[in-house]
Parts: structure tokens; C-alpha cells; sequence
């Protein structure tokens, strides 16, 4: 066989190889989703926790991840914020995020609900309210708030991009707990005013196949471009 070809042979082959292996790992990455889905689904269905086993500490917290929890307390609503750009069913809003005060002195910071923003004024707010009563509050424990790209780290105020828990810790002088609470939808009255329809985690499980079967097709298409070039088409001008 002339150099040439076995040149061809050897570029064909570490490609077949390289795109399948790439393949078999996204694979390999989609069952590890699949398995952190199902741990999720798993703590999403155990009974709500109570205050008392809650956790104070940061290292405690990626046990009680995605764990339902219930609050007693009352809202501080002279510290909420209102985080911007965060979408509900294709239009654009805040997230309302509002300290929940317990009865042993710590606070949580409770992501309370979705407003639409006015497009015509960003500062003007909608229709809200907060109860000055003690209330209870259902939701899922999340680690930290979802965090958008910002230009300005140092934002403060009320409508903010981000908000990180520690730095607002210290601003409010607070002594929060070091997680945040989602609410749930169905735990609050519609009177309140605010939307809580937050889209199911996902840990994107069909990324994964999608890029496996663009690596496979690679794979397959070098297979078939070398034997075409190489034997078929070749025949097929001696013929």
C-alpha cells in the first residue's frame, strides 16, 4: 500500500476513534445526570424539614439541597429586594427576595415570588404586598441565589442584579442562615400578588444526548467518507 494511503488509513482511524470516544463520554455524562435527576427527584419528594434541623453552617448545606422546608417567622419587608431580568413565561421581571425572620433571632432569605417589570419605568414596581403577621412558609432550600452577568458588583438598593448572601449579610446586619428558601407555589395567598410558576431544575440530561449522537454522527460519516473514497468510488472508475 503506497505511504499516501496509509497516511489516509491512519487520519481516518484516529478520527473514527477520537469522535467515538468523545461520544461514549457524553454518554457517560448523561448517566451521571441521570442519576443527580433522580438523587433530586428523591429529596424533592421527603417530607418537608423543620426549623430545628435546619442547618447554620455553610458545610452543612449541600446535604439539605433541594430539600423541602418549612418556616415559621415574619418578613422584613424594609429589606427586600427585587432582582431584574430574571424572565417568568417569556416576559421579563424581578424575583422578590425577602428576609424571613425566625424565632431564634436568624433570618432566611426567601425567594418570595416573580413581578413583571414596567417597560416604560424599571423602578416603577407592580402591585404587591407583604403580611405584617406571623406567617409559614413552604419551599425548596437552594444554596445561593441564581446568579446573572453584571457590570457593576457593587450595586445597591432595592433592584439589584445579583445579590450575594454573605455581602448582604453584612449590609442589613442580619445574621442569616447560609441558604435561601424558594417559596413554592400554592404556599401563599394569591392576594400577594406575586407569580411563583419557577421552572423544574434540570440538570440538562439531553445536552448530553444531543452532543452524543453529533459525535457518533461524526464518527460514522468519517467511516463512511474513507471506505467511499478508498474502495467504492475507486471501483466505480475502474468499472
Amino acid at each position: 500500500m503506497p505511504a499516501r494511503r496509509w497516511l489516509v488509513l491512519l487520519a481516518a482511524a484516529l478520527m473514527a476513534l477520537l469522535t467515538a470516544r468523545l461520544g461514549w463520554w457524553q454518554l457517560d455524562r448523561a448517566a451521571q445526570k441521570v442519576a443527580l435527576q433522580q438523587s433530586l427527584d428523591e429529596r424533592r419528594a421527603l417530607p418537608p424539614l423543620t426549623q430545628p434541623a435546619l442547618a447554620m453552617q455553610l458545610a452543612d448545606v449541600p446535604a439539605l439541597q433541594h430539600r423541602r422546608a418549612t418556616l415559621q417567622g415574619h418578613w422584613l419587608a424594609e429589606h427586600t429586594v427585587y432582582l431584574d431580568n430574571r424572565p417568568m413565561k417569556a416576559r421579563t421581571g424581578f424575583y422578590v427576595v425577602t428576609p424571613l425572620q425566625l424565632d431564634d433571632g436568624t433570618a432566611v432569605l426567601v425567594q418570595r415570588g416573580w413581578l413583571p417589570r414596567d417597560l416604560m419605568d424599571r423602578t416603577r414596581l407592580a402591585p404587591h404586598t407583604t403580611p405584617e403577621s406571623t406567617v409559614t412558609v413552604q419551599g425548596t432550600i437552594n444554596p445561593a441565589l441564581a446568579r446573572l452577568y453584571e457590570f457593576d458588583a457593587a450595586a445597591s438598593g432595592p433592584i439589584r442584579q445579583n445579590l450575594q448572601l454573605d455581602v448582604f449579610g453584612a449590609e442589613s446586619k442580619l445574621s442569616l442562615r447560609p441558604w435561601v428558601l424558594v417559596q413554592e407555589e400554592g404556599t401563599a395567598p394569591l392576594s400577594d400578588g406575586l407569580l411563583r410558576q419557577w421552572p423544574a431544575p434540570s440538570t440538562g440530561v439531553d445536552k448530553h444526548h444531543g452532543y452524543a449522537f453529533q459525535w457518533f454522527s461524526l464518527c460514522a460519516l468519517t467511516i463512511f467518507l474513507y471506505v467511499w473514497f478508498q474502495f467504492i468510488r475507486p471501483r466505480q472508475k475502474r468499472r
